[in-house]
């Protein structure tokens, strides 16, 4: 799995954040994971089904549960790096995230992280692969 950060991106804090909610962006379920950036773990948690407002409602349910310091969404690409469709769909809900909940985003390259978590056996390739985005953001700010 290739990774980079998005020179957008906010800049690593000087202690790294230590609560964290990562997204695996998709137009019809986004995957959800947990994680802890003391101990460098994540944990899968669910993937959101909910279209529109309604999948705005269920994040802020989940900030307000998890209390996180910052958000980290997986940005997709073509195996040879170049942007697509969905990379700018992600990129825009990394926006929007920012603008609501007025947390710090982080953007991890996520190419092959449902593949991954397919192979795996992952029952939530969703969550599983927001897991693998939150540990390449841990091995990417140690």
């Amino acid at each position: 799995m290739s990774s980079t950060v998005n020179p957008s991106a906010p800049r690593p804090l000087s202690t790294s954040p230590q609560s964290l909610l990562a997204f695996d962006f998709g137009t019809r379920r986004i995957g959800v994971a947990t994680g802890n950036g003391f101990l460098k773990s994540a944990e899968p948690l669910r993937h959101l089904a909910q279209q529109g407002e309604a999948r705005f409602v269920a994040i802020a349910a989940l900030i307000k549960e998890w209390q996180p310091e910052a958000l980290v969404i997986g940005v997709p690409r073509h195996p040879d790096g170049a942007e697509h469709e969905m990379t700018l769909a992600a990129r825009k809900f990394g926006r929007q995230l920012k603008s609501r909940f007025r947390l710090p985003v982080y953007e991890v390259d996520e190419r092959y992280t449902s593949v991954e978590a397919e192979a795996a056996g992952a029952r939530d390739v969703d969550s599983a692969a927001a897991a693998l985005i939150l540990e390449q953001f841990f091995r990417e700010h140690s």
